[in-house]
């Protein structure tokens, strides 16, 4: 029997991002997130989204806010896949719902995307409500039932 990869076995880690990583998270502007479809299986189709670094994590907000496809999906899911600074990486997603680290989300964005139309939107209450906190996770194989 020959072992097939399931992309919905995941071990969880402690694994953080690297320096090198968060470096160039912080200046890439290629953010596209797809969290799993309901069967917890297929990658959804990429949303290109604004992501930001704060305090040596990665953050991402929804710019419809909590009504925004992706966003449902990730915060049910809980994983998916990200591409950003033209890579791609297996990440879990959790909902941020401090509103001091908020507050600085908000900073990061508006030193990102100074002097873009867009800004005052998604630092507004709609997308930070819709605010996740992504972190790299490790796939398993696993061999798959008789």
């Amino acid at each position: 029997m020959t072992a097939r990869y399931n992309q919905t076995d995941v071990t969880p880690t402690t694994e953080q991002w690297s320096a090198s990583q968060l470096t160039a998270f912080s200046q890439a502007d290629d953010f596209q997130v797809s969290p799993f479809y309901s069967d917890g299986r297929t990658y959804g189709t990429p949303t290109w989204i604004w992501s930001v670094v704060v305090n040596q994590h990665l953050y991402i907000r929804a710019w419809n806010g909590p009504r925004s496809r992706w966003y449902r999906s990730a915060l049910t899911q809980k994983a998916g896949r990200i591409h950003l600074a033209e890579a791609n990486h297996l990440v879990y997603f959790e909902p941020v719902t401090d509103e001091a680290l908020n507050d600085q989300i908000d900073q990061a964005y508006r030193k990102k995307y100074a002097g873009s139309p867009y800004l005052m939107p998604m630092v507004a209450s709609g997308p930070r409500q819709a605010t996740m906190q992504v972190t790299p996770r490790v796939a398993t194989e696993r061999k798959a039932a008789k």
